[in-house]
């Protein structure tokens, strides 16, 4: 019985250390788009005001703020994941949604296209389950959620 006691404290201990351990790399680059922070530390994050921060599942801390305008249109929630427990792996994407009207977040796509964004669908046929805007030397490139299923989002990312 002290052997599998053993066993189980010591996998125990390991698992404990993966989880808090260093991440393994530096946060990016900071890139501010559109007003928002798009990539970049926990101190650009809540620079930004995404002060509102949860640790999540041990991996990844969660913050967000509301109230977000993009391109004139919101407001929205939004939220930034930065990697590991204490955030210090930075973050690579921004998420923006509407708690209320899932056809809110189709307007950016709209906005962009005005804009002379190029966009294109992912799935099958016509009927996509995510419109990806691009612009020829943007530093980043929106994705927004068609699916009914679920909220819809629009992500920013670096290129």
């Amino acid at each position: 019985m002290w052997k599998f006691n053993a066993i189980l404290l010591s996998s125990a201990a390991i698992a404990l250390a993966a989880c808090s351990g260093e991440p393994t790399a530096p946060p990016p680059k900071t890139l501010i788009y559109a007003g928002l922070p798009v990539r970049g530390s926990l101190a650009d994050a809540k620079r930004a005001g995404f002060d509102n921060c949860i640790e999540m599942d041990g991996g990844h801390l969660r913050c967000r703020r509301s109230g977000v305008m993009l391109l004139g249109e919101g407001p929205y929630e939004a939220a930034l994941d930065l990697i590991g427990g204490d955030g210090r792996g930075g973050f690579l994407q921004i998420t923006l949604w509407h708690d209320r009207d899932q056809s809110a977040v189709l307007k950016v796509g709209d906005a962009l296209k005005k804009r002379g964004w190029t966009a294109s669908y992912t799935g099958e046929g016509g009927r996509g389950d995510q419109m990806i805007l691009v612009h020829q030397g943007a530093p980043a490139h929106f994705s927004i959620d068609l699916s009914y299923w679920g909220k819809r989002r629009v992500r920013i990312l670096p290129e």
